[in-house]
């Protein structure tokens, strides 16, 4: 169990003041203004709603952030320096919260709950409020597996379910395995991207980016809508969470990136990614998650080939630092270069998932062709921090 220290001290009750910093209160005067209904439906009348959920969010976000570093402060609840961990600094693990809250806030006050969201924010909030509990007291890895098979047994009952086989009694059952399997591995994937300042939060943002402009694209709004309230909120956390060489202020916590990441996996779930091209439809989403596909594929194949897990049990409770990022950190000898190169990488994935879009077979195999090379250049750079560690 993780100790925690409820006791106020005389500084923090000075310093309980001082979390509504200016840039706090402008932000949270621009929450209040954005509620007036008649700001709202300018807005919309001007046809500049996706703007007014982007501002919602990212303000939302802003002015809760700083408000959820107070309170982690306060409570004790703040991520110690340990031997497995990279930070040196004791840093409030509650940042997730204030991203959720600033994109619920900005999907109710803008009306865009479909009936298909409502299973994906319920099992959402289900698995935040685990993460936030695990954040507390390190709940053991089977527990938070059986909250993500929940919640994405929600999800799937709601009638979210992929259909890359043809329907039928073998057809269904295989296309719901794959859609928990889908589920539960982005979700866990991303939540290991959770491992350096700005990293699992700009991801959220670019993959955030990438599904909406695939929703607008083909005329699903309420898809795209919700990924811009990803987008926003992401980026009102993302100025506390990455500062350069400066330590961050707050982390998502595991609350925040369990959250983000089955939330993403579930709006690729809900998407319709292509019409006329099965080779399209399977490899958008492929692309855009292909960081995190690649990252939850290499570290399993070689613990199991290396021998360093027998089973799922020790695969699940195995730490340690070869994950992307890590591999990267020690080639380049810098985290804030590890997390560009990542991002770059995403933003390159990206890229040749929406070229793919108007792309013939040919041009579509050979954009595929592009993204594994890309995959093989980011290989050689994780050997050589292999090599190094």
């Amino acid at each position: 169990m993780k100790a925690i220290d409820i006791e106020i001290s005389p500084f923090a009750l000075r310093s309980s003041r001082r979390w509504l910093t200016p840039i706090a209160l402008g932000a949270l005067l621009g929450v209040v203004a954005l509620a007036v209904p008649m700001v709202r439906q300018f807005f919309v009348f001007e046809g500049l709603r996706w703007l007014y959920i982007l501002l919602f969010a990212f303000l939302g976000a802003g002015a809760l952030t700083p408000f959820m570093a107070h309170l982690s402060h306060q409570w004790g609840l703040v991520d110690q320096p340990s031997a497995r961990k990279i930070h040196a600094h004791p840093t409030p693990r509650l940042g997730g919260v204030a991203v959720f809250l600033g994109f619920l806030g900005s999907v109710l006050l803008n009306s865009i709950l479909p009936d298909w969201m409502i299973g994906i924010l319920a099992a959402g909030s289900l698995l935040l409020v685990v993460g936030v509990i695990d954040d507390v007291c390190e709940l053991p890895a089977w527990s938070k597996l059986v909250a993500q098979l929940a919640a994405a047994g929600i999800v799937i009952a709601t009638g979210k379910v992929l259909t890359l086989f043809p329907s039928g009694s073998v057809g269904d059952v295989a296309n719901v395995m794959l859609t928990l399997l889908w589920i539960v591995g982005i979700t866990n994937a991303f939540n290991f991207f959770d491992g350096m300042d700005g990293l699992a939060t700009g991801l959220a943002i670019l993959i955030a980016g990438f599904m909406g402009a695939v929703a607008f694209e083909t005329n699903q709004s309420g898809l795209g809508w919700l990924a811009i309230a990803v987008i926003g909120a992401g980026v009102g956390f993302l100025p506390y969470n990455f500062r350069g060489r400066k330590p961050a202020v707050i982390f998502l916590g595991d609350g925040g990136a369990t959250f983000l990441g089955f939330t993403l996996a579930c709006l690729a779930v809900k998407g319709n990614w292509a019409d006329h091209s099965p080779i399209v439809s399977f490899s958008n989403p492929l692309l855009i998650f292909g960081v995190l596909i690649y990252d939850m594929i290499h570290i399993t194949v070689e613990r199991v080939a290396t021998g360093k897990v027998h089973s799922i049990k020790e695969w699940l409770d195995y730490v340690g630092k070869d994950h992307l990022h890590h591999r990267l950190e020690r080639a380049l000898g810098s985290r804030q270069a590890s997390v560009a190169v990542i991002c770059l990488m995403t933003i390159c994935l990206g890229l040749a998932a929406l070229a793919l879009r108007h792309a013939e077979t040919t041009e579509a195999l050979l954009l595929l062709l592009q993204a594994a090379l890309i995959v093989v250049i980011i290989t050689i750079l994780e050997w050589s921090g292999r090599q190094k560690h």
